[in-house]
Formats: C-alpha cells, sequence, structure tokens
C-alpha cells in the first residue's frame, strides 16, 4: 500500500504536471517530499519483514482480503489519473455573487487585444468605477459550458486557492459567435458588453461580444489562481 501510494504520488508531482489537475504548483514540492517518504517506509517495511523471516500477520481471513481493496484508489491513481474539474463542477455553484465594492483598478496594457483572466475580466466588468475595458478588445481562454436550456454558452474556468476541493467558478457569456462542443478549450476574443448596474449582482456573469474563437489544447494548469 505505501509503495503503491507513494509512486502514485510521485507520478503525478515528480514525473509529470499532472499534479496541477488537484493543486498549486506552490504545493509540488510537499507532494514530492511525502511521496518520496511513503516510497521510503514502504521499502522499509519490506526489508523488516523479510529480514524477520515472516510474513506481516492478517488478522480475519476476510478482513485481509478486504483491506487490500484499498489498493484500488491508489491503483488508479497511479494508472488512470482523473481529469481536472470540468463543466459539471461548474455548474454546480449557485451563480450568487454578493457586491464586493466598486474601486478602481490598475491601467491595462495599451496594445490590443489585451490577454485577461476571466477573474481579472469579471472584476473590471463588475466592479471598476473607471470602466477600464470600455472598447478594449480583451482574449481570454477557458472551457465551454452552456446555460441551463443550452442557449447560451459560457466561456468558464475554475479559480482554486489551494487545491481542487475549494474550487470556484467563473465564467463569462459569449455573444456573436457559435458554442463549440462542451468542455473544449477554447480562446475568445472579443469586447466587453455591459449589463446591470456596477457592482450589482444582475452584473454577472459578464458578457462579452465576441468576434473570434479558438480551439486550444487544455493548458498544463487548468485553474486560475483566486
Amino acid at each position: 500500500m505505501l509503495l503503491l501510494v507513494g509512486g502514485a504520488v510521485l507520478r503525478i508531482s515528480l514525473f509529470s504536471e499532472l499534479y496541477l489537475r488537484y493543486v498549486q504548483p506552490s504545493l509540488r514540492p510537499y507532494l514530492v517530499v511525502s511521496g518520496g517518504a511513503l516510497v521510503l517506509l514502504g521499502v522499509v517495511m519490506v526489508v523488516v519483514v523479510r529480514l524477520g523471516g515472516r510474513e506481516e500477520p492478517c488478522h480475519h481471513g476476510h478482513g485481509g482480503r478486504v483491506a487490500w481493496l484499498l489498493v484500488l484508489p491508489a491503483l488508479a491513481l497511479l494508472l488512470f489519473p482523473p481529469p481536472a474539474l470540468g463543466s459539471y463542477s461548474a455548474e454546480r455553484e449557485a451563480a450568487q455573487r454578493a457586491a464586493r465594492g466598486v474601486g478602481t483598478f490598475p491601467e491595462l496594457p495599451d496594445a490590443d487585444p489585451v490577454d485577461l483572466t476571466l477573474g481579472e475580466f469579471a472584476s473590471r466588468a463588475i466592479y471598476d468605477r473607471e470602466r477600464s475595458l470600455s472598447g478594449r478588445v480583451v482574449r481570454m481562454t477557458g472551457f465551454v459550458t452552456r446555460g441551463e436550456e443550452g442557449r447560451t454558452w459560457y466561456l468558464t474556468r475554475l479559480s482554486v486557492a489551494c487545491c481542487a476541493a475549494d474550487a470556484t467558478t467563473g465564467k463569462v457569456r459569449v455573444l456573436g459567435v457559435a458554442a463549440p462542443a462542451d468542455d473544449t478549450w477554447v480562446t475568445v476574443t472579443g469586447t466587453w458588453h455591459p449589463e446591470g448596474a456596477l457592482g450589482d449582482e444582475d452584473a454577472w456573469p459578464p458578457v462579452l461580444d465576441a468576434v473570434g474563437v479558438k480551439t486550444v489544447t487544455e493548458p498544463a494548469n487548468p485553474y486560475e489562481k483566486r
């Protein structure tokens, strides 16, 4: 068990970037150390048992067999790591946004298009007193989700503070271009379409008049930093 769990953790953190599906990049060293410690402890246990000339005790035959079922989650993580959170997780979160206070934001770069995260775009669209998005062409990347009746679609991205367990949804309603298939990663270019009063919940989600949409590969880190 120790070897399997440790190997699975090392596989996603040391030998690949799959760990980014679950935690922030800053946590990688802790995963590597934890996985290495588990593997080392597993090797020590094997050596101790072999040198002792006996097998580990197994109480109750059925209990021992059931205990081996604990291997399955570690084996699944080692062989078939689950994908990053997608549209299903995004749709489960209620679209409730309390007004966090209207204010001003740093100036945007002069050249268009301006590359923004969905979180940056939403904050400026809803809370920026200076309306810095007005007249600017912006470019954002996320995956496709749809409205309840399928007539509208959203550019969506999940934001995390620590790991996938605390993920929250950011999304932008897209107008003017046809929607690709659900969960497709795309980069959308367009201009802000003002709706709702400044700082009001009715302004969420913000709206984009799109002039172009391009299918892209899922980024190594599918989440935005919250």
